[in-house]
């Protein structure tokens, strides 16, 4: 594999890279904390405080990463009603719609860090600004706005469906379902 090939499925894969290790990371904080109190009869302040950031970020990536399998909720039983061209339409327009409102949170979220933060607005126990937990927001919205636009580019461009991996799944469990109860 080309190093460019390699660098393209990080890239492509990023969100479910950092959610891992945010999601193993936080845990470990969280065992240890316990273990700290249960056997060593101490508490590590700071490992609660980290967690609850490390969460945040966990969330926010993993809407990033929920957009881009398609996996975000929707509203399409609708669609069963209409030709085909309308239901991409419709979903083209409303992810429009949605490309939209994260440009102007991505706009609010950036001038709210930079712009409007307290510069002394600090983490009560690990000290650290607390710009560096709220720039989650203009990086998560940012790349929730890649990963619609190349969803669609997928869907409509290049003609691949993308649908997340239940709906893929409920499908072929119907599909088993169906076959099963045909008469031989």
């Amino acid at each position: 594999m080309s190093i460019g090939k390699l660098l393209f499925k990080i890239v492509d894969n990023i969100e479910n890279v950092i959610c891992r290790t945010l999601l193993a990371s936080f845990v470990i904080l969280l065992f240890a904390q316990i273990i700290s109190r249960q056997v060593f009869n101490h508490s590590l302040s700071w490992t609660e405080e980290l967690s609850t950031y490390m969460f945040v970020w966990f969330v926010y990536f993993g809407a990033s990463y929920a957009t881009k399998l398609a996996a975000h909720n929707r509203v399409t039983f609708q669609f069963k009603f209409f030709p085909p061209i309308v239901a991409v339409i419709s979903e083209a327009i409303a992810d429009l719609i949605w490309v939209c409102f994260n440009g102007y949170f991505i706009y609010l979220s950036y001038d709210f860090v930079f712009n409007k933060m307290n510069l002394f607005w600090k983490s009560q126990t690990l000290g650290f600004p607390m710009k560096y937990v709220y720039i989650i927001l203009p990086i998560a919205f940012t790349l929730m706005t890649i990963r619609i636009l190349q969803v669609n580019y997928y869907k409509l461009i290049k003609g691949i469906d993308i649908r997340d991996p239940e709906s893929l799944e409920v499908e072929k469990l119907i599909e088993s379902s169906d076959q099963q109860n045909k008469p031989s």
